[in-house]
């Protein structure tokens, strides 16, 4: 039960440090911690796009702290398979923007142990929306 409670605990803390305000910015050395450092990041855009970690905080920093005064992403509910030092996740988290604007989204995160901890190899996420809602029980 140790390796899940500190899957959970990684997937549920490490967007604490993307999170950011006016006079508040995102905690990039934290953020990174969580991922290895050659990790791949798809988002929702379509055609794919991965990304490196370092292209994403890049991006993140210029186009979405560009539109956006503030931003939170908090984990609602997740889902562990775990074999070893594998593991998968599938997580509903909850966006904050400008302090009133609400969506959703869902991330399927890939996960290693390696000297005896967890690390994010890889991470797609999609939003959900009328076209493509989050599961009734996940909500």
């Amino acid at each position: 039960m140790q390796d899940e409670d500190e899957i959970r605990q990684l997937i549920e803390e490490h967007f604490e440090a993307m999170r950011w305000a006016p006079g508040e910015p995102p905690d990039w050395n934290r953020f990174r911690q969580d991922f290895l450092p050659e990790a791949q990041l798809f988002g929702t855009a379509r055609p794919v796009q991965p990304r490196t970690l370092e292209g994403f905080i890049e991006r993140m920093e210029t186009v979405a702290r560009a539109n956006l005064q503030s931003f939170e992403e908090h984990t609602r509910k997740m889902k562990i398979l775990r074999f070893g030092n594998v593991a998968v996740v599938l997580a509903m988290s909850e966006l904050l923007e400008n302090g009133s604007e609400t969506s959703h989204d869902i991330s399927g995160y890939l996960l290693v142990k390696s000297e005896g901890s967890w690390a994010i190899a890889a991470h797609a996420w999609d939003q959900a929306g009328p076209q493509n809602p989050v599961p009734e029980d996940w909500m």
